[in-house]
């Protein structure tokens, strides 16, 4: 029963985590809310992997881990953007401010719900991942001063895009855990845990850098998949040109 149960307590740990990050950015610790999206993207990363070594994967994890995730890497992330960088009226209209807050995690919503319903292209997911997507968000966030709040307007509407896109980004879910290690596992979060409290503000700039080059790497493929399909278009109008030019016979 335990052994089953596993992986779901890996994801109400995650959904944990996201709750305590809502609670903290309106206590005025963005840093730590941000770092505790970070843990919960581990915990999240896990989850799958623990389920798939121990062959306990259930329609009821799948479900449950979409909740989360919604609240995790959705609503958390958008409301530590809000809190941070576009609740200043003086900057941005209250309205204004709510959608752009509202859109992110309704897209986030969008694309798992595609998720669990549509099938995707072996190795790869249809559409930035909300972890990901929500990892860039609130580590953003955290560069409010630095940022002009329009950038980060915009940074929060193509995040919110990329989700529910047909971008391709790589799935590296396969990279799986051997079932005599799962024991360590544990062990890993508390390391995290630790390593976050420790050093919070530093951790979530760390993992930025990754994140944002896996989101950009997605978007680039698409736009050479673009001008590939452009190129053959102009390729294939030549040739019909050509031919239409030819004398017959």
């Amino acid at each position: 029963m335990i052994t089953k149960s596993l992986p779901s307590l890996f994801t109400v740990g995650n959904l944990f985590l996201g709750i305590l990050s809502i609670i903290l950015v309106f206590n005025n610790e963005p840093e730590r809310a941000a770092v505790l999206v970070i843990v919960a993207m581990l915990l999240d990363g896990l989850d799958g992997r623990v389920a798939r070594a121990l062959n306990v994967q259930s329609e009821f994890g799948k479900e449950l881990d979409s909740l989360s995730d919604v609240i995790s890497f959705g609503v958390a992330p958008a409301f530590i953007m809000y809190v941070v960088a576009f609740n200043d009226p003086t900057l941005l209209s209250p309205g204004f401010a709510w959608i752009v807050t509202a859109i992110f995690p309704i897209c986030g919503a969008l694309r798992l719900a595609r998720f669990n319903v549509v099938a995707g292209t072996p190795g790869y997911f249809i559409g930035l991942p909300i972890p990901a997507a929500g990892g860039i968000l609130c580590t953003l966030a955290l560069f409010h001063g630095e940022i002009n709040s329009y950038v980060l307007v915009i940074s929060t509407v193509l995040l919110s895009y990329l989700m529910v896109s047909t971008v391709k980004y790589p799935n590296f879910k396969k990279a799986g855990i051997p079932k005599a290690a799962i024991w360590i596992t544990p062990f890993i979060v508390a390391a995290a845990v630790i390593i976050a409290i420790k050093w919070p503000e530093s951790i979530s700039k760390m993992i930025f850098v990754p994140l944002l080059l896996y989101a950009l790497y997605g978007l680039k493929k698409n736009v050479d998949g673009i001008f590939i399909r452009f190129r053959r278009r102009n390729k294939v109008k030549k040739v019909e040109k050509f031919l239409e030019s030819k004398p017959n016979g």
